[in-house]
């Protein structure tokens, strides 16, 4: 890769940020698609978000922003897509000529798109059960429904926080489990784990999974070089299951498209973090 004074510079923000492999992801594209850029991953605390996402806007970059900041973010936006105002998180950001800073929630196309390639198909008709309630559980909330789910259940630790999200997107095809024991003998079609609880290897699962009666297909949207403690449970259980690999790769091939207007050398992406292509 040869960096000049006018390779264009993207960043991942957040904390943490040292288990990412979206640096991997995002130079094998820009190398496999012969764009000028290069991408880099920045711890960044809440008080410096601003700075950092206007600066590199309005010197032609952009970037992605992770954990903890996706709803800080979309507040500090000029410009926001449906996604942004329907979520109320955002995770990929760019400037334009005039200055002004635009962001995009590409978790919900990243989400949908991950999720066709595991169950292959759409949601239509499913029963879901859907765990955190964080930018993450936005973006796989708003992509169930979108996705034609004909239910989900939120179960997330801080009952208000998970009833706010229902408020927002899921209208009344959704509801929140306020305790796990009423979880027992519950049948879904689909889990998805959208908690933090993974990040580190000695992270317990967010849900035994032998709780429930029946789950058809678990999907954890934590990835990392371990096998994450969820997609252990749902062996254990014998249920199939997938981690956040392919959303990642997905969500980061919506993430170059909104910065090059171009489509994203998905194969090259994929195996930069040893995903087999669906």
């Amino acid at each position: 890769m040869n960096v000049t004074a006018t390779t264009r510079v993207l960043t991942l923000l957040g904390d943490p940020i040292s288990h990412s492999a979206s640096p991997e992801v995002q130079n094998a594209a820009f190398q496999a698609a012969g764009v000028d850029g290069i991408y880099v991953a920045v711890r960044c605390a809440s008080d410096d978000l601003v700075g950092f996402m206007k600066g590199l806007a309005r010197a032609g970059g952009g970037g992605n922003v992770t954990l903890p900041h996706k709803e800080k973010a979309a507040s500090l936006l000029d410009v926001r897509s449906e996604a942004v105002r329907r979520t109320g998180a955002c995770n990929t950001f760019w400037g334009d000529e005039e200055g002004r800073l635009h962001g995009d929630n590409t978790d919900v196309d990243g989400f949908r798109r991950a999720l066709r390639a595991f169950i292959g198909g759409n949601a239509r008709g499913m029963r879901v059960l859907l765990l955190g309630a964080g930018g993450a559980a936005r973006a796989a909330l708003l992509g169930l429904l979108e996705e034609g789910s004909d239910e989900v259940l939120i179960f997330n630790r801080t009952q208000d926080r998970a009833r706010a999200v229902a408020r927002r997107i899921g209208g009344d095809r959704t509801r929140v489990v306020p305790v796990l024991r009423e979880l027992e003998r519950e049948s879904f079609d689909l889990v998805v784990n959208a908690t933090r609880l993974g990040l580190d290897t000695n992270d317990p699962s967010p849900l035994d999974l032998k709780i429930l009666q029946r789950a058809g297909a678990a999907m954890d949207l934590i990835y990392g070089r371990h096998v994450t403690p969820f997609v252990r449970s749902a062996e254990a259980a014998g249920v199939r299951s997938t981690d956040g690999r392919e959303m990642l790769v997905q969500q980061g091939a919506a993430s170059f498209e909104r910065w090059w207007g171009r489509e994203a050398p998905i194969d090259a992406m994929r195996a930069a973090v040893g995903v087999v292509g669906t």
